[in-house]
């Protein structure tokens, strides 16, 4: 399969649409729909489901999405890698949620900077969930995340701590005054509506609650009393005064994990993931 097969193939699959699909990869439709059916013929699979009002994936159309992704990925980050080692001294990069981390990261950068042969490591800090995709595309070497909310599939990971989550809310609201709560009564509080966020795609889930990008505006919602949010208890060592956190005693754990390519082959890296797992 050719790269360029795969990348009009990822585009009709997430359209489900070819007309929207050939516009997004600025081809003329026809073309696009001659290569889609050679794709086929050559796998011997049906990857599509065509009607004259839908198009859908079929199962196999299913798992070459998911497997064309993923190789795609791949080869945009050998480009990224391939040009960045042609440039300037040999650094690391490290992606992290913004406003995530928010105590480990500092730490972990100090600690690394004062190892003998340590290099130079630059912070990219990126919305939420963006953090997989920015190490899976090459444009990062190493990555904080967060699971369950972020896949660590495909990388090598080191877990570095676990800990349970909190419902931050506008400072003064009732359940403020409560030890602690329940995932029912969070979902069930009036007005106080669960954020959305952003899928792989762009897209955002339906639902009452606003559409959210990155953490700073998250928290301004909730000090509106736009919203409310479940989140990491780390986050208490960043809330501004008009916000309240509880704990939630049934939320699931969130375990932050450093993440790295599994054919990585850096030495800075293994001195940066050493630390990470000593601190």
């Amino acid at each position: 399969m050719e790269t360029r097969e795969l990348r009009y193939f990822v585009a009709v699959a997430e359209e489900l649409h070819f007309g929207r699909a050939a516009q997004r990869l600025g081809i003329a439709q026809p073309p696009l729909s001659r290569a889609i059916r050679q794709l086929e013929r050559r796998l011997e699979v049906s990857l599509l489901e065509r009607t004259s009002r839908a198009v859908a994936l079929t199962k196999a159309g299913a798992v070459l999405l998911r497997e064309s992704r993923a190789a795609l990925d791949a080869v945009d980050a050998a480009e990224r890698r391939t040009r960045r080692a042609a440039h300037g001294p040999a650094g690391l990069v490290l992606v992290a949620k913004a406003g995530a981390s928010s105590e480990l990261l500092p730490k972990l950068l100090d600690a690394y900077a004062a190892e003998p042969g340590a290099v130079a490591v630059d912070v990219l800090l990126c919305g939420i969930g963006e953090q997989e995709r920015t190490l899976r595309d090459g444009r990062a070497d190493v990555a904080l995340l967060h699971l369950p909310f972020d896949s660590a599939a495909g990388f090598d990971i080191e877990e570095l701590s676990t800990e349970g989550q909190v419902v931050v809310l506008p400072a003064g609201h009732p359940l403020t005054g409560r030890t602690s709560l329940r995932m029912a009564d969070v979902t069930a509080i009036p007005g106080l509506p669960m954020p959305r966020w952003p899928g792989r795609d762009g897209a955002y889930p339906e639902g009452p609650g606003p559409e959210v990008r990155h953490h700073a505006q998250l928290l301004q919602l909730i000090a509106l009393g736009r919203a409310a949010a479940i989140l990491p208890e780390s986050c208490r060592s960043q809330l501004r005064s008009d916000l309240a956190v509880v704990p939630v005693l049934d939320a699931p754990t969130v375990t932050t994990v450093i993440a790295w390519p599994p054919h990585s082959r850096s030495r800075a890296l293994a001195g940066l993931i050493h630390t990470a797992t000593r601190l």
